[in-house]
């Protein structure tokens, strides 16, 4: 599916279903690879075209992807990549995916197109909430221009010391990698 103007979205709240740890490839900055392959080993990435990737297991789920009851966790919660920290939402500098006027962000005077990944089950249609507009929009900006490193509107994270957390950790070891 392609992506939609922010604006036609009325709310999102994740509520750690894995559905984007399942169905997606993150692509790794060569920073993120470095701080990952020297933590757990390279053999938690892959290369591809002159791109990082987090590996998937053999069902296609990312490596890091621990489902604890009906809560989906990430193993890299402490050092998540920003691709994940900002999935359902791509911000751009330019109206990739068209509909310019609907997709505009202005944050901090600068200018910006933020669109929303539909695939995400808890994207919910319609007028834009106070929510969304004035608290995860621009978390999610701050996010991918560097100015933020913690999530609070845009994941449903666990703090790294919550027994789910560390329990995700002790799971890691021993899992298989496609």
């Amino acid at each position: 599916m392609r992506p939609i103007p922010w604006s036609y979205v009325m709310d999102w709240r994740c509520n750690a279903c894995g559905l984007c740890c399942r169905e997606f490839e993150v692509v790794l900055s060569v920073e993120e690879w470095a701080t990952i392959a020297k933590r757990f080993g390279v053999r938690y990435t892959r290369m591809d075209g002159g791109k990082f990737y987090l590996r998937k297991t053999l069902d296609g789920s990312c490596v890091f992807l621990y489902n604890l009851g009906s809560v989906a966790l990430c193993g890299l919660q402490d050092m998540k990549p920003l691709a994940c920290k900002l999935w359902p939402f791509k911000v751009l500098k330019w109206p990739k995916y068209g509909s310019a006027s609907k997709a505009q962000y202005v944050y901090m005077g600068r200018l910006f197109y933020v669109y929303v990944d539909p695939h995400c089950p808890q994207v919910v249609l319609g007028r834009p909430t106070e929510h969304l507009a004035h608290q995860v929009i621009p978390e999610v900006i701050e996010l991918s221009l560097g100015l933020r490193v913690e999530q609070e509107k845009s994941t449903a994270s666990l703090p790294a010391i919550h027994p789910l957390y560390i329990e995700a950790r002790r799971r890691m070891k021993g899992r298989i990698l496609c």
